[in-house]
């Protein structure tokens, strides 16, 4: 049977001589893992760099039964960019929301809102020509809203804590350890503020921008089974000033 899928790329795997498992968060199955055989030399077909992290494509592959992952039968840029893979700097946040995406979304079905905020962020995120220093703060934070724990501002009031585990503002702290001061816990409204369109009117330091991040990871690995850390966050923090 052949599925078509618009897709974007999250991780590649290699498997054997000549193929890649490619893991995928799709807009009609959500994530789905897919086999590509590598072409000979001078063969047609989907090349290499079609498969790099974050590429959106349209991908038809063929599932020949329900134990076996789907074979990649054609497959092609639906949206190339301009700046994501050459840019040094874009290509580092693209390596850590492709992490990122691959442990939050792994049990995600069919979730079209999700697959269209993400790829929309991404093709905005390419062509953007303003201060994008803080974009994954900003698409961290929104993602959260289309798996079901983004906290509800309207609970705030200036003073409060916020409950990690319940995902909520509290005028007490919680009897656990996973809540954020009422100093941290005005960062996090202020972050559910930022937007594509404003996010460059927020002045964070490198220091305020990796706490706030620490924070978003701790946040999601109290939401979602066996969020690990990731390995790319070594290497983003050191990016911005």
């Amino acid at each position: 049977m052949l599925i078509k899928s618009r897709c974007i790329v999250l991780r590649t795997v290699k498997y054997g001589d000549r193929s890649l498992i490619i893991d995928l968060l799709t807009r009609e199955y959500g994530r789905m893992s897919v086999v590509w055989r590598v072409p000979k030399q001078g063969r047609g077909g989907a090349r290499r760099q079609y498969f790099q992290p974050l590429s959106i494509l349209e991908v038809v592959s063929d599932r020949r039964s329900a134990t076996s992952l789907p074979v990649v039968k054609e497959a092609r840029i639906a949206e190339p960019y301009d700046t994501m893979q050459t840019d040094s700097v874009k290509s580092c946040v693209a390596f850590f929301i492709a992490e990122f995406l691959c442990l939050a979304t792994r049990a995600e079905q069919g979730n079209p809102y999700l697959y269209d905020f993400v790829e929309r962020s991404l093709v905005w995120y390419d062509a953007s020509l303003v201060a994008v220093a803080n974009f994954h703060l900003m698409f961290m934070m929104r993602v959260s809203r289309f798996l079901g724990f983004y906290p509800n501002i309207d609970d705030y009031s200036e003073g409060d804590y916020f409950d990690l585990r319940a995902g909520l503002f509290t005028s007490v702290p919680p009897i656990h350890s996973d809540f954020l001061r009422p100093d941290e816990a005005g960062n996090i409204r202020s972050l559910m503020r930022m937007t594509a369109s404003n996010m460059h009117l927020f002045r964070l330091s490198r220091t305020q921008r990796n706490n706030i991040v620490e924070v978003l990871l701790r946040f999601y690995s109290l939401h979602i089974p066996d969020f690990r850390p990731l390995k790319s966050w070594d290497v983003l923090k050191e990016v911005f000033d």
